[in-house]
């Protein structure tokens, strides 16, 4: 049967357009990766909670796994050991706090207004985060977190403050030590007798004191340990904390 004119164009392949590839949402995280961060996050977490209250040589890494609801093999997806956590914990804990630190102060050019700035704002940290608090409380003083973070800032500003003769501190280190343990001091009193609902609360008022004003009260009597006569102290401590700008609600 022979092919007609017709038959021959209805045998030929159609053309179609083109399919555009599809468009892919950048700013969406890819679910592995999400989970991927959620775990670590769960991991974090625990490990605080747990290292705030134990300390590091207290803690078991399936412990962290447990009370992260995470398998245990999930843990070396993340960290690589225990103490790889602890180092992050710290780093987050303090490096990410003394930044911010920085941020609040970079426009104060008078070394006690910098200490004061920073001692309130610490206090207050820990009064608003009691799990914060309570692990800087546990790991202030150790080697990590005075390497680094809050401890070598402390030290800088302390030294900043001497070279400006603006304190009259003659052992720079002692001068360290006895900020670093008030403020660590002032945080406990803040979290176990000075705060609302705080468990020991009442033994304040028993022994006749008063936890009010207690950032403000702790800088004035730092500032006085560095030199500064009282009256200056306590007028630089009541000065208002800078804030970051980011931190403020928009009206």
């Amino acid at each position: 049967m022979p092919i007609t004119k017709k038959s021959r164009t209805a045998k030929r392949p159609t053309r179609t357009a083109p399919v555009a590839p599809v468009a892919l949402d950048e700013g969406r995280e890819p679910r592995g990766a999400r989970r991927k961060r959620e775990t670590r996050t769960r991991l974090l977490d625990a490990a605080l909670r747990l290292m705030a209250e134990k300390g590091m040589e207290g803690v078991a890494i399936n412990e962290i796994t447990e009370a992260a609801d995470v398998g245990f093999g999930s843990f070396y997806n993340h960290f690589e050991s225990k103490e790889a956590i602890y180092a992050t914990l710290v780093d987050n804990v303090f490096e990410e706090f003394a930044n911010m630190l920085d941020r609040l102060a970079g426009g104060l050019s008078d070394p006690a207004e910098v200490i004061s700035v920073s001692v309130r704002h610490t206090v207050v940290r820990a009064r608003h985060d009691p799990l914060w608090g309570r692990f800087l409380i546990r790991e202030g003083f150790s080697a990590r977190a005075m390497s680094v973070g809050l401890g070598l800032r402390l030290m800088r500003d302390i030294g900043n403050g001497i070279a400006a003769k603006r304190f009259a501190v003659a052992d720079p280190f002692i001068g360290f030590i006895a900020v670093g343990g008030t403020v660590l001091s002032a945080i406990a009193a803040e979290l176990n007798f000075a705060a609302p609902g705080a468990p020991a609360g009442g033994v304040l008022k028993e022994l006749g004191f008063s936890g009010e004003h207690l950032p403000e009260r702790t800088a004035a009597v730092l500032l006085q340990t560095l030199g500064l006569k009282r009256a200056e102290a306590e007028k630089i401590a009541a000065r208002p904390l800078p804030v970051l700008e980011e931190t403020v609600d928009a009206d």
